[in-house]
């Protein structure tokens, strides 16, 4: 029997402002609407299935504010204010924040909210000028004060809840009354998030687990010259910081909160953002902790091995990961799981896009056949494989907020005769292969580089050592002002600071977070009443954001069908899609040499034209294994595949549950030497003048998904209806 250990990692990074008390961003608040009750209120549904769900404390300490209706932001605030009363300057920020949520899931499929979206981006005088407000009435701003919260609300109290029904359903024209069921609602909701984690806790079905309290990197806290064992030659910040006490700090409080919360220590951790070294290992076990858990790429570098993987996806070496280990040495040691690096990524970063069942038919079926695999190897013991990823934000990309999804999930699992959903605790009982030394990194590529690697994370990291220092000489401070000096250098630790830093991930929020870093920082020599630095005034930001995902075409293109590099001109006027930048959250990890490089796509009066080049000619792509899917969501779910053996390239249409070929190919054309090249007559995927077709590109090799772009929602094109390329151009 395969022991299947599902984590889901719930996390935020802590918004508040300690000096002003405002909470500078919504997330907290609006994924608990949704995510954070959701989740674990889903598992009642499934009473033999266990998971665990790890809650960092920086997300509890601020649910619980919100619950408490303790805790403010701007969005909630003027969410709230009588629309007839907001001022122009709020009125502009509705228009510029409340749009904050996935496209394709969250607002085209509401009509209200998408005429909404379509009217201000549609006002907007030149790119980066505030939008207009002038053109929308009391009651625009109203219906958006209602929609940009009500689309956050589990789709759970969207079927059941008569309140939000009625909400749905009259769609426009609310009134001020239904603003005050909606605060009720959300009110409801923010409550029984913690009660609802007791309750699993409490039938069993799960276990909860921890992370230090500020989300920091505790290798990184130890010393920062650890970063050298995979950057020998790497500038690093002014000086070195070395601080165990304040890793240490993080843990014990972590453990306090939950005591506190859920009426027991902890003995699980995930060490933010898998980051694990032997300098922490001391520190976790005397915390309490009895296990933890990190990546893949960390069990293969502490081994001294490499984990291959066949064209199918399925790990080579399934007797070396299948397993738990005891890391560490001389009574500090802590049982340790590693998490199947690609199983988690399908479910974050490519099944979005899939028919739910499918999904979970390819998940649960990839989890049988790794267990078999495990048993041939070890003369039949039975498997333990560790699936760990974030538990909140791949959902907004999921039909039905990932629903439908989990909840075929979950009914494979609980059926399946070769299958069964474990805890972590439970899959890292005692007795696992002694492992005497972990190697330093995270599970994003097994280094830091993420939270130290560029020159803007030097930056700060300098910024918190000058602090820390500071701190250390603070003499006559009352006890009052010291303890929140402290509080601020603690928040100004967590990693989330400086995962925006540098040139790896960008957002619209990435000067807010850096604002936020710096005011924590300088709320420290406040509180203790030393002259706050120069430095501290200035952005640490020296990295422009990444461009967009999606580059919108020109004008009507109809290029030659060869693969090849013709002319130059024959795609001039298509748009593109770029493939190389990450821009969000959440980080997907490269799990292969050869990628996509570019995709290109148009369109003419009867057709869709797509281009795609990779890394190395396509036509050698093919021959070895690789694919490209083409899957259209709209108006017809069916997915067009390129493949190539011996030369001959071809590109058919499969049903979308991939149950059988379709017939409707006629007059598709496919071509591969340097790229594929495609044309997709608009009848075959039903579309007429003026409908919508969107689709996403797919890299594939042996059934797996490799890359999926654009990574986070569809590619949409109005069929053109004799005025060019029409009024509805490209998005995603």
């Amino acid at each position: 029997m395969t022991r299947v250990a599902l984590l889901w990692h719930m996390h935020q990074p802590f918004y508040q402002d300690l000096a002003t008390g405002e909470h500078v961003m919504p997330w907290v608040r609006l994924h608990a609407l949704k995510d954070y009750w959701g989740m674990v209120a889903l598992l009642r549904e499934f009473p033999s299935v266990r998971v665990t769900f790890n809650l960092v404390p920086s997300l509890l300490v601020q649910l619980e504010a919100f619950a408490r209706d303790e805790a403010r932001d701007r969005h909630l605030e003027i969410g709230l204010k009588p629309a007839a009363t907001l001022s122009d300057e709020e009125r502009t920020f509705c228009l510029e924040q409340f749009f904050h949520a996935h496209r394709p899931r969250m607002i085209d499929p509401y009509p209200r909210y998408a005429e909404l979206l379509a009217r201000r981006d549609l006002d907007r005088p030149v790119d980066g000028a505030p939008p207009r407000t002038d053109r929308f009435s009391v009651d625009d701003f109203r219906d958006l004060q209602v929609w940009h919260k009500l689309v956050w609300i589990d789709h759970e109290y969207w079927q059941h809840d008569p309140r939000i029904r009625s909400l749905v359903a009259k769609e426009r024209r609310f009134t001020e009354e239904d603003k005050a069921v909606l605060r009720a609602v959300e009110l409801e909701l923010l409550r029984r998030v913690v009660p609802e984690y007791r309750d699993a806790v409490g039938r069993g079905q799960i276990e909860i687990s921890t992370s230090p309290f500020y989300h920091a990197i505790l290798p990184l806290l130890c010393d920062t010259d650890v970063y050298h064992r995979t950057h020998p030659y790497s500038r690093m910040p002014r000086e070195p910081f070395r601080r165990p006490e304040d890793a240490a700090a993080q843990l014990n409080r972590a453990v306090a909160l939950h005591q506190q919360l859920f009426g027991k220590r902890p003995v699980g951790l995930w060490p933010s953002e898998g980051s694990v070294s032997d300098a922490i290992l001391p520190l976790v076990s005397k915390a309490g902790f009895r296990w933890m858990a990190t990546d893949e790429a960390i069990l293969a570098r502490s081994l001294d091995r490499h984990l291959s993987r066949e064209a199918d996806g399925h790990v080579q070496q399934p007797e070396l990961l299948y397993r738990s280990y005891s890391v560490g040495t001389d009574g500090q040691h802590v049982a340790c799981g590693f998490r199947d690096h690609l199983l988690s990524d399908l479910i974050g970063f490519t099944y979005a896009s899939w028919p739910a069942d499918s999904a979970a038919d390819d998940f649960v079926g990839r989890l049988a056949e790794a267990g078999r695999r495990y048993a041939a190897r070890t003369g039949g013991e039975s498997a333990t494989i560790f699936v760990i990823l974030d538990g909140e934000n791949a959902w907004e990309h999921f039909e039905g907020q990932g629903r439908p999804f989990l909840r075929a999930l979950y009914q494979r699992l609980a059926s399946h005769p070769d299958l069964r959903t474990v805890t972590m605790g439970e899959a890292c009982a005692p007795g696992g292969v002694s492992l005497p030394s972990v190697f330093p990194g995270s599970w994003i590529n097994a280094d830091f580089y993420i939270w130290i690697g560029h020159p803007d994370d030097h930056l700060a990291w300098s910024q918190l050592a000058d602090a820390r220092r500071a701190l250390d000489a603070a003499s006559g401070v009352p006890a009052h002002a010291l303890a929140r000096a402290w509080e601020e250098m603690l928040i100004a630790e967590g990693s989330d600071w400086f995962w925006w830093y540098g040139d790896d991930h960008s957002s619209n929020h990435d000067r807010t977070f850096d604002a936020l870093f710096r005011k924590h920082v300088a709320n420290i020599y406040q509180a203790i009443g030393v002259p706050v630095p120069a430095e501290l005034a200035s952005s640490n930001i020296s990295t422009e954001p990444p461009p967009r995902d999606v580059h919108e075409p020109t004008g009507l293109i109809t290029p030659t069908i060869d693969g090849r590099r013709t002319s130059y001109f024959e795609w001039l006027g298509a748009g593109g899609v770029e493939t190389l930048h990450a821009g969000d959250a959440m980080h997907e990890v490269a799990r292969h040499d050869t990628r996509l490089t570019s995709i290109a796509f148009g369109v003419d009066a009867e057709h869709l034209y797509l281009k795609v080049e990779g890394s190395r000619r396509f036509h050698e792509l093919l021959a070895d294994g690789f694919a490209v899917h083409v899957q259209f969501l709209a108006p017809d779910s069916r997915q067009l595949i390129v493949s190539g053996r011996d030369g001959k390239t071809t590109g058919s249409f499969v049903a979308a549950s991939n149950t059988g070929r379709s017939p409707a190919d006629a007059g598709v054309q496919s071509a591969a030497w340097d790229s594929v090249e495609l044309r997709v007559p608009f009848g075959c995927v039903s579309a007429t003048a003026g409908s919508v077709v969107s689709f996403v590109v797919a890299f594939v090799r042996g059934g797996v998904t490799l890359e999926q772009h654009p990574r986070h929602g569809p590619i949409e094109v109005a069929v053109p209806s004799g005025d060019g390329l029409g009024n509805r151009h490209w998005s995603v």
